[in-house]
């Protein structure tokens, strides 16, 4: 693979940046009481994915982004178990949060792509 001049070329960052704003928008309308837990939760482990993305983008050698993008694949991980309990919770329809958990997997996959492209 060609190194990238900048993580914001890749294509796995900017769905990732995309997904954290549909996330925004689908938990504003949780119950008050979840502000600092499942919103939180669900919040931090959605940035993290395109901010881990960046981080080991941006890192001097290629183990070194293979290690940050298995860390956006944990939140990743993290991020679509927290969505199937707001769902179970009733917090998130069911459209949404089968919408979410597409683009999760859509994610999951390029992350996936992008490892492989990495260690060849």
């Amino acid at each position: 693979m060609e190194h990238s001049r900048s993580y914001r070329d890749l294509i796995v960052w900017r769905k990732s940046i995309a997904l954290v704003g549909r996330i925004y928008s689908c938990t504003r309308s949780f119950p008050k009481e979840e502000i600092y837990g499942l919103t939180s939760q669900i919040r931090r482990a959605g940035i993290s994915i395109p901010a881990n993305i960046a981080e080991g983008q941006a890192r001097n050698s290629k183990g070194e982004f293979l290690q940050f993008l298995g860390i956006a694949q944990g939140s990743l991980a993290e991020l679509e178990t927290l969505l199937l309990i707001s769902q179970n919770l009733g917090y998130l329809t069911s459209t949404d949060a089968e919408g979410l958990l597409n683009d999760c997997e859509e994610i999951s996959k390029l992350l996936a792509g992008l490892k492989r492209s990495l260690n060849s």
